[in-house]
């Protein structure tokens, strides 16, 4: 067998290490690998990467020196089948001295056993490549390179030779490595099931991650089919739409010329009967004689009546309102729903309305509106906003006193108009769509003055009100004998139901009418409200 080779460099091995990840090395690759520590990092900390298997491992405290050699790979390097005789040059290794370890062939063998001094040393047969790497050449030790390793120190873990024993591990428990290999084994034997165990539930689990995998590639697969599938339909879907909608819209551009032809001809027809009669009465009137002109003035008068009279479109009968709206449902289109439509109707101010509270009255400086109804030529509603919608709201005499309205476009058609105006009296309202009034617009607006609360109190009398004061009064004028100078059940004055103590209102919810009381008034009246 041949010698082992560095996974790294390809080179036979020279004292190879091995790394806490259990890869072998070399002793030149390894002094090539560079230590990942930072400067000034203590020697403990220093770590290398493994270049076969990229992790970060922790070198020993003595650095790459300290790193364990690896006697297995020391050992399939020296393997029998080509191993040489160590006493010869000539003669392939047939046997193995037990005793001194030296590597014997045949002729050598027999005069190792003739000498007195190796007669008794036991030689044994090397069967087979594996008994050739288990019987191999004894490791000496690197403290005491003569003396081979051949006892195990318990307390540091490690084997040493006799001269070791003797020295720096003195009063150490150790034993034979015959005897250490046995309980160090059987540990590193449960540790290895442990990792079996380990390596087949990573195995089950790789291979139920590789089955997800495939899952999920085709999933993937199958997912993008019925995406490729949607795109088709829908890109069909969008194609006959857009070919709906080009045909609808060269449908109604159609319509539009022909309605445009029929009233061209219609106005043409009827320019050329007025410019026929007009020239015949020009001629009638310039050249001809009296009598003719008196014969023939009724059919010619009757003529141009009717002509005059004859009813005709001062506008063209139809617009350019065309229009395309992206985000207006289309419904649905083999099975996919669709957006767009063509949009022909125009907004028709004459057919635009109004309504709201905000249209006959308002309160001074209270938030009011009305809304707008944009309807189409037909009356039908528009259903969608984006009109120029313009208000303005002047008071009719001052004229230099405006109020700003807010138009607030619903996006259905209908738009809210709100105002708030500042000062009371008669507003006029202007409402345009397109530069044009709407049905009803100019309208006038009466605005009232604020709303005057009620500063005294809704009583049945002031009698009872004012706990019997005399003093209390009451707006509704009422007065009862012995110097009560407020009102009371049945006594004169008195409305004959609960009232306003302010103004004399019997309604609860009404405004108060009163104008600024006296001084004397005042207290007197606020005196009852307190009570």
């Amino acid at each position: 067998m041949a010698a082992w080779r560095c996974p790294v460099c390809a080179e036979p091995c020279v004292e190879p290490r091995l790394l806490p990840c259990l890869h072998s090395l070399c002793a030149p690759c390894l002094r090539r690998l560079g230590t990942l520590g930072e400067p000034g990092r203590a020697a403990a900390a220093l770590s290398v990467l493994c270049p076969l298997c990229d992790a970060e491992v922790a070198l020993p405290p003595g650095g790459l020196g300290q790193l364990v050699p690896d006697y297995t790979a020391l050992g399939r390097g020296g393997a029998a089948g080509t191993a040489g005789c160590d006493l010869c040059a000539d003669g392939a290794a047939a046997r193995r001295c037990q005793t001194c370890g030296a590597h014997l062939c045949l002729f050598c063998c027999q005069a190792h056993r003739r000498q007195k001094k190796t007669a008794s040393h036991v030689v044994m047969e090397l069967e087979s490549t594996k008994d050739c790497s288990q019987a191999g050449k004894p490791f000496f030790c690197p403290s005491h390179p003569s003396e081979e390793l051949g006892l195990f120190c318990e307390q540091c873990d490690q084997p040493v030779c006799q001269d070791c024993v003797a020295e720096r591990h003195r009063q150490h428990p150790y034993d034979f490595t015959s005897n250490a290999v046995h309980r160090h084994g059987d540990s590193l034997r449960e540790l290895l099931r442990n990792t079996q165990q380990r390596m087949s539930a990573l195995e089950d689990v790789l291979g139920q991650t590789d089955g997800v995998g495939s899952a999920i590639r085709a999933r993937a697969e199958a997912v993008a089919t019925e995406i490729c599938l949607f795109a088709r339909g829908y890109v069909k879907a969008i194609e006959e739409h857009r070919d709906r909608l080009l045909k609808q819209l060269e449908d109604l551009k159609v319509q539009k010329e022909n309605l445009l032809h029929l009233q061209k001809a219609q106005l043409q027809q009827l320019l050329l009967d007025m410019r026929t009669g007009v020239e015949f009465t020009e001629r009638l009137l310039t050249s001809g004689s009296d009598l003719g002109i008196l014969v023939t003035k009724g059919v010619v008068a009757s003529r141009l009546a009717k002509l005059n009279s004859a009813a005709y479109s001062t506008h063209p009968s139809v617009d350019d309102s065309i229009q395309f709206s992206p985000q207006e449902r289309a419904g649905q289109c083999h099975g996919y729903e669709v957006f767009g439509a063509v949009i022909c109707k125009a907004v028709d101010p004459a057919k635009c309305t109004l309504q709201g509270e905000g249209l006959r009255s308002a309160r001074q400086n209270e938030l009011t509106g009305f809304t707008l109804l944009c309807s189409d030529t037909t009356g039908e509603r528009m259903g969608r906003g984006g009109e120029a919608v313009v208000v303005t709201i002047t008071h009719k005499d001052k004229k230099d006193c405006a109020v700003k309205p807010t138009v607030c476009d619903n996006g259905d058609g209908t738009y809210h108009i709100s105002y708030s105006p500042e000062e009371p009296g008669l507003y006029a309202v202007c409402v345009y769509v397109k530069g044009q009034h709407v049905q009803g617009s100019p309208f006038i607006v009466m605005v009232k003055s604020q709303f005057r609360k009620h500063q005294g109190m809704f009583h049945c009398c002031t009698f009872c009100s004012s706990g019997g004061q005399k003093a209390a009064r009451c707006a509704c004028g009422g007065t009862m004998p012995g110097g009560y100078q407020g009102c009371g059940h049945g006594h004169k004055g008195h409305p004959g139901c609960p009232h306003w103590s302010c103004c004399g209102q019997v309604k609860m919810s009404s405004e108060c009418l009163s104008g600024l009381p006296s001084d004397r008034s005042q207290r007197s009246l606020l005196r009852t409200v307190e009570l």
